[in-house]
């Protein structure tokens, strides 16, 4: 029978996620020399190649990755046991890395602290992020709970090496220029506004592939005049005439009265899924399932 330390598993599951030995002695807090010596000695404690060369770098072989995603499983398992343990000694408590974008930071991060005030033995350590889709996963890496974004139809990220809450769907309306010809409209239709000048988010980004799609539909490339992740900007630019956008409903909702006008498309489903993902070996956490839970609850508010 093969057998291995299970303390070495660890350097493997960073190696699957981050890419490269340099990536995992920088996130490990160690020497890459140290990180290739563990994944020699857990390689040959198994038996097979777990690691083979390519360039100048290592890539997991098929083995490799099979025992990467074993070593989630034991990551979470040696998790949910400590975790029990120190519940039961003192209680919930902890810190709890919380990574979020800023639109929905707008959104729930006021009353998830209202509600976390009831956790005194939780500290919340906040991080300001705003990536692309693609980008939300990996971020779990490094932070506890990670809340992204993703446009309707897109994937969920459900899987072995993250776990996926669902928070909300916000719809997203069509911001226009008060003095625009659609503004004293309810709905708009895609033919209505697609030869229209766009204010955009980044490419790649959740709300663009969105536009994209909607530009697709018509068969006419979208005109993006400018685009910026700042989505106050992206109102300010509205609000001044400098063109149309794609916004959150509740998010840019709160500051359209008299600056620009929401209106509804009428004939496409269009808007964005906010989801809390965490790994799941940090997700047994009794300070972090208190986390997503006050999360879910304030997403249910703010949506009624």
């Amino acid at each position: 029978m093969v057998g291995f330390d299970i303390a070495l598993l660890p350097v493997l599951r960073e190696l699957a996620e981050r890419g490269s030995v340099t990536a995992v002695a920088a996130a490990t807090h160690r020497t890459p020399s140290a990180v290739s010596q563990q994944l020699r000695t857990l390689q040959r404690q198994a038996g097979v190649p777990l690691v083979e060369r390519v360039g100048r770098g290592v890539r997991l072989t098929a083995d490799g990755r099979a025992l990467a995603g074993m070593a989630a499983g034991v990551a979470t398992a040696l998790a949910s046991v400590e975790s029990a343990w120190s519940e039961h000694l003192t209680g919930v408590g902890g810190t709890v890395d919380l990574a979020v974008f800023p639109s929905a930071a707008e959104l729930l991060l006021p009353g998830l602290l209202t509600r976390m005030r009831a956790y005194p033995g939780i500290v919340l350590e906040l991080s300001d992020v705003d990536v692309s889709e693609g980008e939300f996963v990996p971020l779990t890496a490094d932070h506890d709970v990670v809340i992204g974004h993703r446009p309707d139809g897109a994937r969920r990220a459900d899987g072995a090496a993250v776990e996926t809450v669902a928070l909300l769907r916000e719809p997203l309306d069509v911001a226009l220029p008060l003095d625009h010809p659609l503004a004293d409209r309810e709905r708009v239709g895609i033919g209505d506004v697609v030869d229209e000048t766009w204010i955009g988010v980044p490419e790649d980004y959740p709300i663009d592939r969105v536009l994209t799609a909607l530009a697709a539909a018509s068969d006419t490339p979208p005109s993006v005049a400018f685009r910026t992740i700042h989505l106050p900007v992206i109102e300010n630019l509205v609000a001044a005439g400098h063109g149309i956008a794609l916004v959150p409903r509740y998010t840019s909702g709160t500051r359209a009265a008299g600056r620009f006008r929401l209106a509804t498309l009428a004939d496409v489903r269009a808007g964005r899924r906010i989801e809390a993902l965490a790994r799941p070996d940090r997700a047994v956490r009794p300070a972090v399932r208190t986390v997503l839970e006050a999360l879910v609850a304030e997403a249910q508010a703010v949506t009624t």
